[in-house]
């Protein structure tokens, strides 16, 4: 891969990762769009960490609070106080996303055939217009603080196993967990915070499983780190600049323009597969 295709696929990763648009399904188009060959799930991974990287930035001071609270929530699940029940709540919703993404691993490998990409952001894009609409009609001013409250495990679940589905190309990981959210009342802000920061666990964790790939793929000759590095690099750039746009839009855009992007991109795969 050259150098100006790497940034290009950082630059796509890094808004497309935070956008409810699905940025597996972006990369793994690109080579339906261009003259390229499929770098591969480790290339597309390597692209995931940068906007990782970009979301330990961004949030860092309650990364860090959640990091000296690990041992307190863990001691004492009973404990109330609210930085305890969010970080168990994170806790919990990212065990059942990766309890869901262990079921689903075998499956995902053969989904990223440009059909199935296509019917993914048709699908869960109507998805989300529906529960943007859904949310916008509940009352959720009261809830400003929902994930410190004790009562909702059963949400945090929900959103941990809908994160599992975006495994699958197309399907968009912050979308279909703001989806899971919006359905459950969550307010807008917090769903996108929670979002974002859920993603890391199972990044970290991405990335570790595919490092023996990673290393055979380089000395194979097959990837290049230079590549590798301007993407990742790329990628954390744009992603941190994506985070901090969509955090102050969140509140006030309405998802359905992105629902209107994903059925017009899903219309041009049909047609450019039926040609």
């Amino acid at each position: 891969m050259d150098f100006m295709t790497a940034v290009l696929y950082g630059v796509i990763q890094g808004i497309s990762e935070f956008l409810p648009v699905s940025s597996s399904g972006h990369l793994a188009l690109m080579p339906f769009f261009m003259t390229i060959s499929d770098p591969g799930v480790v290339f597309d991974l390597c692209m995931h960490v940068g906007t990782a990287v970009a979301v330990m930035v961004y949030f860092k001071s309650q990364i860090s609070s959640m990091c000296q609270n690990i041992v307190p929530a863990l001691k004492d699940i009973t404990d109330p106080a609210p930085e305890l029940v969010f970080l168990r709540h994170f806790i919990l919703a990212t065990f059942a996303s990766v309890v869901v993404i262990l079921l689903l691993k075998p499956f995902s490998e053969h989904a990223r055939s440009p059909w199935i990409i296509a019917f993914n952001q048709a699908f869960f894009g109507l998805l989300l217009w529906v529960a943007d609409i859904w949310q916008r009609k509940k009352d959720t001013k009261k809830r400003a603080n929902y994930f410190s409250e004790q009562r909702h495990w059963k949400t945090v679940v929900l959103i941990g196993v809908s994160q599992a589905l975006a495994i699958f190309p197309g399907v968009s990981r912050s979308g279909i967990t703001l989806t899971a959210a919006y359905f459950s009342g969550v307010d807008r802000a917090q769903a996108g915070a929670f979002s974002f920061l859920l993603s890391l666990p199972i990044i970290i964790a991405g990335v570790i499983v595919e490092i023996p790939d990673l290393l055979k793929s380089l000395e194979s000759g097959q990837q290049s780190l230079l590549p590798l590095m301007t993407g990742m690099l790329v990628s954390f750039v744009v992603g941190y600049g994506t985070i901090h746009l969509f955090m102050k839009l969140i509140a006030r855009i309405h998802l359905g323009w992105f629902t209107g992007y994903r059925l017009a991109l899903a219309v041009l795969l049909v047609f450019l597969l039926l040609r």
